[in-house]
């Protein structure tokens, strides 16, 4: 008779622990069950709405701005504007940046470059309506050289940044933060220059 009773009750407990393995294997397969479709919802709600910060806004298109840059003729006599977007920027000198890459990168039609390919830009900074422009060391070995040539670099620079960007009304060129005395040794650039009008020619584009 005890002996019945003692397998009775192993069984029993036998049952309630394999019922008890049940429930925690069932909780498992639940909270795993329940993450799955928290990370899907998750990602499904970042793809439909994007963070609006951080990395996104950073990779976002730019506004764009129409400018006139102002490239050499083929006899390196007069000024021509070519039309062309680059990227709106809300800092002076982060705008003038814009332009001076626009120019250091060429015409994009038969007209002749005035930045020598391969300057680098170090900086730019705006004071009392002045652009600081500040070039690499190259600006002066890659350049052609010549009075013609020399005469179309600096305003073709200045015309453009003063025609562009309010609150510029002259340009000093640097090279290497420091003062440039001339570019090859015909023009003096010791002082910043204004807009020269007298150079420009009507754009037959």
């Amino acid at each position: 008779m005890g002996s019945k009773r003692k397998t009775k009750e192993r069984h029993i407990k036998a049952k309630k622990k394999k019922r008890n393995m049940r429930r925690f294997f069932l909780s498992i397969m639940i909270l795993v069950a329940v993450g799955f479709l928290v990370f899907f919802f998750v990602s499904l709600f970042d793809q439909i709405y994007p963070p609006t910060t951080g990395e996104s806004v950073a990779t976002k298109k730019k506004e764009k701005q129409k400018v006139q840059l102002y490239f050499s003729d083929s006899n390196e006599r007069f000024l021509v504007a070519e039309k062309r977007y680059i990227p709106r920027e809300k800092k002076i000198a982060d705008q003038a940046g814009e332009l001076v890459k626009a120019l250091i990168e060429g015409p994009h039609t038969d007209l002749v470059r005035t930045l020598p390919e391969g300057v680098e830009i170090k900086d730019i900074t705006v004071k009392n309506e002045t652009a600081y422009v500040n070039f690499s060391k190259n600006l002066r070995s890659l350049h052609p050289g010549g009075s013609a040539s020399e005469l179309m670099t600096i305003y073709s620079l200045t015309n453009t940044l003063v025609a562009n960007v309010k609150g510029i009304r002259k340009v000093l060129i640097l090279v290497e933060g420091k003062d440039l005395k001339t570019i090859k040794g015909h023009i003096d650039t010791r002082y910043p220059f204004s807009m020269n009008r007298e150079l420009i020619v009507k754009s037959r584009i």
